[in-house]
Parts: C-alpha cells; sequence; structure tokens
C-alpha cells in the first residue's frame, strides 16, 4: 500500500511536471525532493498542533531545533516509512518536552552526547549528502563543538534533544 506521503508527493511531482515539462528534474526527483519537504512540514505541523494543547510549544520548538540542526550535521538513523518517520517523531519530540533535567542532568547528558558524538559521528549520510567524506571529520568537530556549547547555556531540552539525536547516530550492524 503507498503511503500518505509518496502518493502526495508523487501527485505534486507529476502536476509540476505537467505545467512545468521542461523543468530539468525528473518526476522521480522531483517526487524525492517533495517527499523530504512534506516529511518535514507533516512532522512540524503536527508537533505544534499537539504541543498547543499540551502548552508545551516553546520546549517543542528547542526540542525540534536542537535535534534539526544537529542532525543536518550528524546524520542519523532514518525509519523506511515516512509516515512512520512523522509518527514517531512527533510522539518523541512532544514526550521529550515534559522531561524536566536540573542542572546536574543537563551537564551530564550533554557531555555524553559530545562522546557519542566523537564516536560516531557523522551516520549514515554518504548517500544523503554532496558533501565529500574528506570533509566529515570537520561536520563531527562542528558538532562536537555546537553540542558543546549547552554546556554553557546548560537548556535542558537542548540536552534531551541532543541526547535523543546523538543515540541515532548508534548502528550496531556496522
Amino acid at each position: 500500500m503507498n503511503e500518505l506521503i509518496d502518493v502526495l508527493s508523487l501527485r505534486i511531482a507529476k502536476h509540476i511536471k505537467s505545467v512545468v515539462p521542461d523543468h530539468p528534474a525528473s518526476v522521480a526527483v522531483l517526487k524525492h525532493a517533495l517527499a523530504i519537504t512534506l516529511n518535514v512540514v507533516f512532522i512540524t505541523g503536527l508537533t505544534l498542533a499537539v504541543s498547543a494543547f499540551t502548552g508545551r510549544t516553546s520546549e517543542v520548538l528547542i526540542i525540534m531545533a536542537a535535534f534539526a540542526f544537529l542532525r543536518q550535521m550528524t546524520g542519523g538513523l532514518h525509519l523506511k516509512s515516512g509516515m512512520g518517520c512523522v509518527a514517531i517523531s512527533t510522539i518523541l519530540f512532544t514526550g521529550l518536552s515534559f522531561i524536566e533535567l536540573n542542572y546536574n542532568w543537563t551537564i551530564g547528558v550533554t557531555l555524553v552526547s559530545m562522546l557519542l558524538i566523537l564516536i560516531y559521528a557523522p551516520a549514515g549520510i554518504e548517500r544523503q549528502t554532496r558533501i565529500p567524506p574528506r570533509y566529515f571529520p570537520l561536520l563531527r568537530s562542528g558538532a562536537f563543538i555546537a553540542v558543546g556549547f549547552n554546556l554553557w547555556i546548560a537548556n535542558p531540552f537542548i540536552a534531551i534533544s541532543i541526547f535523543v539525536q546523538a543515540i541515532s547516530l548508534i548502528n550496531l550492524r556496522r
């Protein structure tokens, strides 16, 4: 069964190609780009809608921003289903917004995240980036430094978000 994101992205890609037949991108390329965009839109929209009901919108915004920022530099686990990703991400971001860490836990979780980044980052980005592998150590260093800023900021929601993202780097099958 086709899932919603695939169906919508294909329909929009075909429409774009019918309106602009000379567009250099193929339907498959457009569909892929649209699927990524729809995935982000659905995750963001659904998570913000849920956070409006839970009263944790500012926390969710911090969590999503930290997660997305770090994910761009480090990669991590990807789910095979777009709608599965939407569901898991929405539940994850919403759930994380209810975790309360004190100062010591915030610093400890940040330090563990930094260690995980040094060991595992970047992970699984080889076929998802145009950045040559020779620059991957720079991505790791940049992520390490960026996460290190939370030792100074000591934001518990940044800490828990980067921790979950850092855990997603671990691939036991490697």
